[in-house]
């Protein structure tokens, strides 16, 4: 068999790629080794368990009472015609604001006028009669108080001039109930009569409401009597409009009703944005000084206890507590009567953000000294 000879410049080129290709290896496991460190040092860095907090202190705690109400007006009433016709003329419009004393509406009064007329003809006949009746018994005057009061009476009712006038009366009370006004200043709701259609006498023709002042009806329960009084304010909040108003209790029923609440009044005024009926929400404050206070979110449960975290040199240690008193935002606390480990005064410092997750002992840090 022959011996194959290979050039030297082969030889070159094996050499040359051996070498490169060593370096390139080397490099990648360098590579790789490098980042392998990385990551383990971003794997093994210690968490920061940030907190925020408060130091306690006795102060004035604002409780509330929560309750939900109705808008009711003080002065709602059924307007109505004392005589029965056609609707002849209407000069308002369902939410119309009117003054007291303004025109409404009005019925064809013709047959008023007519009635009014022959009142005023038969009393006259009736004056004649019973002038010509008191000249004969020798009295030369009407005036009913210079005359006996047997004589008068007497002499009235035989010539028909008390009824006469008690007719005439009647007729001008009529022909001024074909006019509908308003009793008091209001808006005007409920009307359901069109033109030219038949009105009845004592039906309610419109509805009219007094919306400057509204009272607001709501109910407490029986245990929170005690925190209510006369005059007390309240904030209002229409569910419609998200809107807080001032108002002050007018009215606490005594009855307690078989639920165990009580009726409450308040008085709210009204900026033309109340209306008849609306749904609110009823809020009282009231303060309690000498309670130590704090944000719900301090509040946690561990083991199905309410606790809370005091820092002490930077560490985390929770006590066992009991919350007397809520608001909308806070709560009033004091140590767990029945935990002889418990512990809790003013001065202690108390995470009141960043607790959810945190375990007894753990190690913390104020946001504060960052």
């Amino acid at each position: 068999m022959s011996k194959i000879i290979y050039p030297k410049f082969i030889n070159l080129k094996i050499v040359s790629f051996l070498i490169g290709s060593s370096l390139f290896f080397n490099s990648c496991a360098k590579s790789k080794v490098a980042n392998e460190t990385v990551i383990e040092k971003k794997t093994y860095l210690a968490e920061k368990n940030e907190v925020e907090t408060i130091v306690l202190k006795n102060e004035v705690f604002q409780k509330e009472l929560v309750s939900n109400g109705k808008i009711i007006a003080t002065q709602k009433n059924s307007v109505q015609f004392e005589v029965s016709d056609k609707l002849e003329h209407l000069y308002v419009k369902n939410g119309d604001n009117v003054r007291k004393g303004q025109l409404l509406a009005s019925l064809f009064s013709f047959k008023y006028q007519q009635r009014l007329a022959r009142a005023e003809i038969d009393l006259k006949k009736a004056k004649f009669q019973f002038e010509d009746m008191l000249v004969g018994r020798g009295i030369f005057t009407t005036k009913k108080d210079s005359i006996p009061k047997a004589t008068y009476d007497m002499v009235a009712s035989r010539t028909g001039y008390d009824a006469a006038l008690l007719e005439l009366k009647t007729a001008q009370f009529e022909l001024q109930s074909t006019k509908l006004i308003a009793p008091f200043t209001g808006k005007v709701a409920n009307i359901e009569s069109r033109v030219y259609e038949n009105v009845s006498a004592g039906k309610s023709f419109m509805t009219l409401i007094d919306d400057s002042v509204f009272e607001v009806e709501f109910y407490l329960i029986e245990s929170e009597m005690k925190d209510v009084a006369l005059h007390s304010s309240v904030q209002i909040i229409p569910f419609a409009l998200g809107k807080t108003y001032s108002g002050h209790i007018s009215s606490i029923n005594p009855l307690i009703e078989k639920n165990g609440t009580i009726l409450v009044k308040a008085v709210v005024k009204n900026d033309g944005k109340l209306t008849e009926g609306m749904n609110v929400k009823v809020r009282i404050e009231k303060e309690v000084k000498g309670q130590l206070v704090v944000p719900k979110s301090a509040v946690v449960l561990r083991d199905n206890q309410e606790v809370l975290f005091k820092v002490v040199s930077g560490k985390a240690y929770w006590t066992y507590i009991q919350t007397t008193l809520e608001n909308s935002s806070s709560y009033t606390v004091i140590a767990h009567p029945d935990k002889s480990s418990a512990s809790l005064k003013p001065g202690d410092t108390v995470i009141v953000s960043g607790n959810l997750n945190l375990a007894h002992d753990s190690e913390v840090v104020l946001k504060s000294q960052k």
